[in-house]
């Protein structure tokens, strides 16, 4: 409290995407989850919102983006993948290569799906991959770096092939999460999980891994879910951590 949780305990989240540009290349670090979209959530139902014309005002209209890093294939992450155009999904990022990894990929595409989750694939990645826009990559063997100073960082727990995004310069780290960490509650207690981990004693593994590492190379960490001010610093507290928020300027706030 006051920034994570309301008084009476409820926790505060918020989807976010990240948008950087790094050796050239304008990278956007999930897409979250799209006007117009049929989804059994109520809140993420149908969204009409001004998305485009934030991510616009940050400098990075959909036309100019080159790279869209999907941290794993949730429909809160997957979302602005695509936009509806003439009663069509055609991808929002038309010259961007889409990335996720082999593992997720394979995971989704060999288990029954219900059908909402159906849904999902069909407006928000499946017109990506028919559009030859789709690049699988293997973490089986590590960290794997996609530009210098750029890397995905297997993190299985949450789903089979999820990575959080390892940004890296002059000796200072970022590190956006995805959903190793769902909300600065898991900090304090790393041991909570979400209900919606496909293996939540790897999560908390994958979990524990990541948050000490933070910890020691001082990264500032990057919430997917965290609500506003979303960044800050880990310092170990007994058997979690605490959280140091950094605070945007308002001219990095859109």
């Amino acid at each position: 409290m006051p920034d994570f949780a309301a008084d009476d305990g409820v926790l505060r989240a918020s989807s976010h995407s990240f948008a950087f540009t790094v050796d050239g290349r304008r990278v956007l670090v999930d897409t979250g989850i799209g006007n117009g979209k049929q989804r059994a959530m109520p809140a993420w139902h149908d969204l009409d919102t001004d998305y485009l014309d934030r991510l616009t005002a940050a400098g990075y209209p959909p036309d100019s983006v080159d790279l869209v890093i999907l941290t794993h294939l949730h429909a809160d992450h997957v979302g602005w993948n695509t936009r509806l155009e003439n009663g069509t999904w055609v991808p929002t990022f038309p010259h961007a290569r889409y990335v996720t990894t082999r593992t997720e990929w394979d995971h989704w595409a060999s288990v029954d799906m219900e059908e909402s989750r159906r849904q999902m694939f069909r407006d928000s990645v499946h017109p990506v991959r028919e559009a030859g826009l789709l690049d699988v990559v293997d973490i089986t063997e590590g960290p794997v770096a996609l530009a210098p100073g750029l890397r995905l960082l297997p993190t299985p727990g949450h789903t089979p092939g999820q990575v959080a995004v390892e940004l890296r310069d002059s000796g200072d780290t970022a590190l956006i999460t995805g959903d190793a960490v769902h909300h600065p509650v898991q900090l304090a207690h790393p041991h909570l999980s979400s209900c919606a981990d496909t293996d939540s004693a790897l999560a908390r593994t994958t979990r524990a891994v990541l948050l000490a590492s933070a910890a020691q190379s001082g990264a500032l960490l990057l919430g997917t879910h965290f609500a506003p001010p979303t960044a800050g610093r880990l310092t170990r507290e007994g058997s979690g951590y605490q959280l140091t928020p950094v605070r945007p300027t308002l001219a990095q706030t859109y």
